[in-house]
């Protein structure tokens, strides 16, 4: 979900509220940034010397820069603007997204931060191969890892494309193109130049951007109630229409069996979908230590906490100070309720108004940039580590050649990145990024869990658990109301939808763990009982980790 409103019309508010005497301002703003950006990508890429460097950032950052870029490669502008729309149309529903996002932490920390920083070098790919046949595991390793990037990366292109388009004035086809290309090209050069080191230092620069953007509008709505939060919320309620109701749960979840459902299958995607996102996951791998690995997710929890709690005063205080039908009149999905509210608090009309809604955009667009800069990062890493060197070569290929094709890959992937990203632009792509939570749920969660602490997982069960949850996940979503049959969907016109959920997480991701247990119950291969005993201690104690 945390991209799933960075379709074209996310951000409608910046058309209509950046005039024309204040673009030279959101253009100088945009200019410093990325000036900025690619100045700290260059200065990280001096230090980019090997294969360590590139992918892991040579483990030399500390737990809390690494929970600093962690909350970065979490905290999208979609999820920023998507939570803040959600809660000033649906109040308490809406919240419930932010208590899904920061639960999904503890699944992190408890059970995949340390175990995989013990285990593993670079990717997934190492811990899964670690016990088993190393060539199928990889391959199916990496290919769910590239298939959940860049359906994630595609949401973030087309949201970054657009956002960029409507602050610029621009109208055009040929225009909105350009700028995905742009965005795409800037992609490119933060990864193949910066590695891993330039991406965690964007990350950790975003993160504080956005945590105080996001700081600021609180305390501005804070003030506009004297600090009193229960005039806040009144407030809210007596202006949605809902009153009292806005306040309680049901009103968007609780009308019909199905949505509860919808909501039920929603919650356990995002929940567990979040231990198993690639970008998320080689984030792990960049402190000296495990015990770095479990302080990083600690402090990520405590700044993401923080950030989601704040998204309380933006969502109710856009539903309060600007109300839910001009709101719904600038999107009718409430996606730009932030940088709506961003302009009311600064004045609307005004300078001030258009500088805090300039910065507010800049920010969102740095969110972007450094959420695509780790998918990409991720995707490249599992190619050239996994798919390259592992299985194409066999494990003999050299550090310089897998960095090379590492570079390679992430130049191929921003292509398709780009091509897709220009014809999605017109698209709600709600649906790909719930397919990326669902597939990383389905297929990424069961293998790296059975593979750490079940001794009886074999190769066959990986390879079902991977494949099954990464194609029953697409197959529902392809035959959902996200993909036809609404007005809302990405196709309106016509209707193939046969499975009613919006999310298919309720199916597939107790599929990709039953067919995990199925494919090593039925297999013929006998476990390698003393692998899986080295593997258990390396996890546990971290001896002879990397």
């Amino acid at each position: 979900m945390s991209a799933a409103y960075a379709s074209h019309d996310v951000i409608q508010l910046a058309a209509t509220g950046s005039t024309s005497e204040h673009r030279p301002l959101i253009i100088t703003l945009f200019a410093v940034f990325v000036a900025a950006t690619l100045g700290i990508t260059v200065w990280a890429g001096r230090q980019t010397r090997s294969a360590s460097d590139f992918y892991a950032g040579g483990r030399q950052f500390t737990a809390f820069q690494n929970g600093l870029a962690v909350s970065g490669d979490y905290m999208s502008a979609a999820s920023f603007l998507g939570i803040a729309g959600a809660i000033a149309l649906f109040g308490y529903d809406g919240f419930l997204y932010s208590i899904g996002f920061l639960v999904a932490w503890l699944v992190a920390l408890l059970l995949v931060a340390e175990p995989l920083r013990n285990s593993g070098r670079y990717t997934m790919g190492d811990v899964l191969a670690y016990r088993m046949r190393q060539r199928p595991v990889r391959t199916a390793a990496g290919t769910s890892t590239i298939v959940v990037s860049i359906f994630y990366l595609l949401a973030q292109m087309a949201g970054a494309g657009v956002l960029v388009s409507l602050l610029l004035g621009i109208t055009s086809d040929a225009g909105k193109i350009l700028i995905v290309a742009l965005v795409g090209v800037l992609m490119i050069l933060y990864v193949t130049i910066g590695g891993m080191k330039g991406t965690t230092w964007v990350q950790m620069v975003k993160a504080v951007l956005l945590i105080a953007g996001a700081l600021l509008m609180t305390l501005m709505v804070l003030w506009k109630f004297d600090f009193n939060v229960s005039d806040l919320l009144g407030t809210a309620a007596e202006k949605s229409g809902h009153g009292a109701a806005f306040l309680e749960p049901g009103l968007k979840y609780g009308a019909t069996g199905t949505s509860k459902l919808d909501f039920i299958s929603l919650g356990i995607a995002l929940v567990l979908g979040t231990a198993g996102l690639p970008h998320i996951l080689i984030r792990f791998y960049t402190v000296p230590t495990a015990k770095a690995a479990r302080k990083s997710v600690n402090w990520a929890i405590g700044i993401i906490g923080a950030f989601y709690l704040m998204t309380i005063a933006l969502g109710f205080g856009a539903a309060a100070l600007i109300g839910p039908e001009e709101i719904k009149a600038k999107n009718p999905a409430g996606n730009a309720a932030a940088p709506q509210l961003a302009e009311y608090l600064g004045g609307v009309g005004t300078t001030g108004g258009a500088v805090l809604l300039a910065v507010i955009s800049a920010v969102a667009f740095a969110t972007i940039l450094a959420v695509v800069a780790g998918l990409t990062l991720a995707s490249s890493s599992s190619f050239a580590h996994d798919i390259y060197a592992n299985v194409i070569r066999k494990g003999q290929a050299t550090e310089k050649e897998e960095m090379r094709a590492a570079r390679w890959a992430t130049v191929a992937i921003g292509i398709v990145s780009i091509a897709l990203g220009a014809m999605a632009r017109d698209l709600n792509v709600a649906g790909l990024v719930a397919l990326a939570f669902a597939v990383a749920a389905s297929a990424n969660l069961p293998t790296i869990l059975y593979s750490l602490f079940w001794k009886r997982f074999t190769t066959q069960g990986a390879l079902w658990s991977i494949y099954g949850g990464l194609a029953s996940s697409v197959l529902l979503v392809l035959f959902s109301p996200v993909v036809s049959g609404k007005a809302s969907s990405m196709f309106p016109d016509v209707d193939f939808a046969w499975f009613p959920l919006e999310n298919p997480g309720l199916i597939s991701i107790p599929l990709g763990f039953l067919l995990g247990w199925l494919g090593s119950v039925v297999s013929k291969e006998e476990p390698d009982r003393g692998k899986y005993a080295e593997l258990e201690v390396k996890s546990l104690t971290g001896t002879g980790a990397h």
